[in-house]
């Protein structure tokens, strides 16, 4: 598995994206300009901009790695290779899997160093005495959750690459997860709520809980409002995140090893 990982890495590297990465991450350089813009919350303005730079560098690289690299490997044979030796589809799918997600959590550890950088540059130049105090650990929590959060969205465009013949229904198909389960718990909570049941038709609120309870839940890994206004995360919140994360991404993994091994290779 050490080599199928290493060479994900490889070729990662060689498609130029890590240089992709460094080019985007010149946005930081925009920080502190656009922080000072807000005489009175330069601190806050500046982690809301490096975590929204964080999450959505992160968020390409997952989509569009995690839902192109089977395809390529299939369109280019190199599975066809791979599988010829003694080295089982599942084995194979999960070093890509983990491949990709050491690349991510490299990522996210240069973009984080990057990004407390530049909010401890704007915080010293532009002072604003109504400034929330910055909370280092509680900005790390946010890169590392937002991590996670991204992991489990490669884990996704896994399970919908196992069984496409082209790239288009995993990238769409993991955007439209994406952006569904980072709504799935306000629409759980209206739905939920005494004003739903005149405004809601049974039919609409048993498929809102379906959907809730099938779709991703992505809003436990969101940190920002935390690191911004120095609110102290509950730590049992994010242990049940965690166990959350391990368990509905090896559900996940599981689903795309169990079709991936019935695909028929041609």
């Amino acid at each position: 598995m050490f080599n199928i990982i290493q060479v994900t890495m490889k070729g990662i590297f060689r498609d130029r994206i890590f240089q992709s990465i460094m080019a985007l991450g010149g946005l930081f350089l925009f920080v502190p300009s656009v922080a000072s813009l807000s005489m009175r919350q330069v601190s806050e303005l500046s982690v809301t901009l490096c975590l929204s730079i964080i999450s959505f560098i992160l968020l390409l690289l997952s989509v569009f790695l995690g839902a192109t690299s089977l395809w390529k490997d299939i369109d280019r044979r190199y599975t066809f290779s791979v599988l010829s030796l003694p080295v089982s589809r599942s084995y194979y799918l999960l070093g890509r899997f983990l491949g990709l997600s050491l690349f991510l959590i490299f990522t996210s550890i240069l973009l984080g160093g990057m990004a407390c950088v530049v909010i401890k540059i704007s915080s010293t130049l532009y002072q604003s005495p109504a400034g929330q105090p910055l909370v280092w650990w509680y900005i790390v929590a946010a890169i590392i959750f937002s991590t996670l959060q991204y992991i489990l969205i490669i884990a996704v465009a896994f399970l919908f690459s196992s069984v496409s013949t082209s790239f288009f229904l995993p990238v769409f198909g993991t955007i439209c997860v994406y952006f569904a389960s980072s709504v799935t718990q306000q629409v759980y909570e209206f739905v939920k709520s005494p004003a739903a049941v005149k405004m809601v038709a049974p039919v609409a609120k048993f498929g809102a809980i379906v959907v809730y309870y099938i779709m991703p839940n992505l809003s436990g890994f969101d940190l920002k409002v935390n690191a911004i206004y120095s609110v102290s995360p509950d730590i049992k919140g994010l242990l049940i995140t965690l166990l959350y994360f391990f368990v509905y991404t090896s559900i996940l993994l599981g689903g795309a090893a169990f079709l991936f091994g019935r695909r028929e290779m041609k």
